[in-house]
This record gives structure tokens, sequence and C-alpha cells, in this order.
């Protein structure tokens, strides 16, 4: 799986490992204070001029994966990023 985030492309065989790759990226060293939803819940927050932050389920009914995947369908969605396909 690619992701591309402005010039940036992410891979990965799983959404989250996308999402933790975007966060050490976009985090640096303030990382590992947040868990994976949290994370997801603060870029959103970055992205509000772009992307409704209730669009996007973090109920601990979802595994990481989907919860993880919703994210990046919807910064796909709203031209936040773009899913890539392998060349």
């Amino acid at each position: 799986m690619n992701f591309r985030v402005g010039g940036k492309q992410y891979s990965g065989t799983s959404a989250v490992e996308i999402i933790r790759a975007l966060q050490q990226d976009m985090m640096g060293d303030r990382n590992q204070r947040l868990t994976l939803r949290q994370f997801l819940l603060w870029s959103l927050s970055q992205l509000d001029n772009q992307i409704p932050s209730r669009e996007l389920d973090v109920s601990d009914k979802l595994s990481d994966e989907v919860v993880s995947l919703n994210y990046l369908y919807l910064r796909d969605d709203y031209g936040a990023g773009r899913f890539q396909r392998y060349a």
C-alpha cells in the first residue's frame, strides 16, 4: 500500500504502518505520547479546514487497521493525501 502526502510517499503492508510513519514525520519526538487514535484525532484537527473531524469513528469497537484505513480514505477523499498504485 502506498499513500502520498504532499511530496512524500509512505509505503507499508498495512494502513497502521503508514499511519505510524506519518505520525513519526508529523510529530517527531512528541509522537511517543499519543496512541494511534489520539494521533488520528490530532491530525484531523490540523486539517479541520479540509476534513470534518466528525467523519472519523475512532471507537474501540473498530480495529486499529480499520480506523487507520478509514483515516487514509478520508484524506484521499478530501484531497489531503492520495493513494498511489504500485508501479
